[in-house]
């Protein structure tokens, strides 16, 4: 009798890999290919299809094997919707047949907040039938035969059930608006020293890497079934790819036509959007030419608005050292200086076509008074010489590592870059009057209805009037919060915009949209000058608006 297996993704959030919507991890995706090609009539389904009861939770029901993928080891703030909760984990452990749950939840404990206590590894092998540590996808496959102990998947069964594992996505209601991360390695260059005292990823071994054949086959198959945008997430470090000494020493040197091969693998097969993730930021100091290179071909393979997150951690060098932490400070403004120089120029989203981001994290080991006080100089440093920053993230850390910091400095920290440099950095990141292409509504909160471009950390943005959710337009900035924009349609109907959108128009406020409203219709929107007492201000706003037809 054919088994049936249900693959319950509870949406990952780890540090090099996103899976909470709009984007889809590898992991859950993999679990699928392998049942399915060990023989069992298999399913995908997301913690959401749990919630509101789907056909697909249904069918989950009545399967011979559930499999649950989770683990948001990452604190993270989410628009839609949420990982799985302690408790939704503890409800689907209910689950009448064989259970398995692996992601790095299985290893460490449930981190998602909400829904009743985290479990602990303990209560986490009450619950479930196999608790997996390692590749839950490969002790699946193995399980469809008999009892079996966890391995690692092989180089050829990764390539395999990748490539099976795509018809996960057909199975999602957000497609074609979903963003598929693709792993490219496993482990970190950094394991040769021991790797940074906080992180999973050194746990995972001696780095390994995919051949750009095998990942240019996940993604064909990806986007023939309907995926357009694409995140090379699933790696600590773009510049480690395939290094000269990659596992023998703490910094290999770059290869820049391995990492152009692996990044055209996924461009050639034409994808809408396609970002990255993550950066060494000790590795583009420590090797600047071939750095340079490699960040020449990221902006060439690549869409704009690409980001590169740089694992700073703590400008603090006490801290550094306590943590073998992967770079210093100073390496850091190096490696920002390098990828602004190559990146900085604007592309066809509106936005630079890369930019780095950065990373903190704080309660480490060594931390004290001194290191808000360095991180906070650090920042201004930046801010001093006009250097871009994407995006900021300011984090506690849950992984080993914990030293005795306040979380009391974390949130004092949070909300010091938030006001004095994420806003400020928005403003010349994404300026007023910039239209950023393709942005998709998701969520209506209030009056305000929010939407996001696809890719890698995207900007959040926030339109002040009524707009149905899952349309994708053109927006311009209007106004700026820490993380945030205000924007409008673009370009915007003098004629037919809504009361909110007028009155967000720079210059324009509650006063001036009441008299443009009781003005329109205008033939042309010169006419409109009538209506303002102040012609400077239809200047300023003209080019974001248009007249349109009867």
């Amino acid at each position: 009798m054919t088994a049936r297996v249900a693959v319950l993704d509870g949406y990952t959030d780890e540090p090099s890999s996103l899976g909470v919507p709009p984007y889809i991890a590898p992991l859950p995706r993999y679990v699928l290919g392998a049942a399915l090609e060990g023989g069992a009539e298999a399913h995908y389904l997301t913690i959401d299809d749990m919630r509101a009861g789907t056909d697909r939770w249904n069918r989950a029901l009545v399967a011979d094997i559930l499999v649950v993928v989770a683990g948001a080891v990452v604190p993270g703030k989410y628009l839609a919707t949420m990982p799985i909760s302690p408790g939704e984990l503890r409800a689907a452990a209910c689950h009448g047949g064989t259970t398995v749950i692996g992601g790095a939840c299985a290893a460490q404990g449930i981190m998602a907040r909400g829904g009743g206590p985290s479990i602990d590894t303990r209560e986490m092998r009450d619950l479930f039938d196999h608790v997996v540590h390692g590749d839950v996808d490969a002790f699946v496959h193995d399980l469809l035969s008999g009892p079996t102990d966890p391995r690692p998947r092989t180089a050829e069964e990764w390539a395999i059930w990748s490539v099976k594992g795509a018809a996960a996505v057909t199975y999602r209601d957000d497609l074609p608006g979903i963003v598929a991360e693709l792993d490219a390695s496993r482990g970190c260059v950094h394991y040769a020293s021991g790797g940074c005292s906080f992180c999973m990823e050194p746990a995972r071994g001696r780095p390994s890497f995919r051949a750009p054949a095998d990942v240019h086959a996940e993604a064909a198959a990806l986007f023939d079934l309907g995926v357009e945008n694409f995140r090379l997430g699933g790696m600590p470090d773009v510049m480690s790819y395939m290094a000269h000494g990659a596992g023998e020493v703490d910094r290999p040197e770059p290869d820049p036509g391995a990492v152009g091969a692996l990044l055209n693998a996924v461009a050639s097969v034409g994808p809408r959007v396609f970002h990255l993730d993550n950066a060494d930021p000790g590795m583009i100091a420590e090797h600047p030419g071939p750095a340079r290179a490699v960040l020449a071909e990221v902006v060439r393979r690549c869409t704009s608005g690409n980001v590169l997150s740089l694992g700073l951690e703590s400008a603090d060098p006490a801290v550094a050292r306590a943590n073998n932490l992967n770079a210093t400070a100073g390496e850091a403004m190096e490696a920002i200086r390098t990828i602004n120089d190559v990146g900085r120029a604007r592309g066809d989203s509106g936005l630079p076509a890369l930019l780095p981001g950065l990373n903190f994290v704080m309660g480490l080991r060594g931390e004290s008074k001194r290191t808000e006080t360095d991180n906070r100089r650090f920042l201004e440093a930046v801010m001093a010489e006009g250097l871009l920053l994407r995006r900021i993230n300011v984090r506690q850390v849950i992984w080993p590592g914990r030293g005795p910091g306040s979380s009391g400095i974390a949130h004092r920290f949070r909300a010091w870059v938030r006001e004095e440099v994420d806003r400020p950095m928005m403003a010349q990141v994404a300026p007023a009057g910039t239209v950023l292409k393709r942005v998709r509504t998701e969520v209506a909160i209030g009056k305000v209805v929010y939407g996001r471009q696809a890719g890698s950390y995207p900007i959040l943005v926030g339109f002040p009037y009524a707009i149905p959710t899952g349309r994708v337009l053109d927006a311009a900035v209007v106004s700026h919060g820490p993380r945030s924009v205000t924007a409008v349609e673009h370009p915007l109907d003098l004629n037919a915009a809504p009361f909110g959108a007028l009155s967000a128009l720079p210059g324009i406020g509650a006063k001036r949209a009441a008299r443009l409203s009781r003005a329109r219709p205008f033939r042309a929107i010169d006419d409109a000058a009538s209506a303002l007492d102040d012609p400077d201000v239809l200047a300023r706003i003209m080019p974001l608006l248009t007249i349109g037809e009867d």
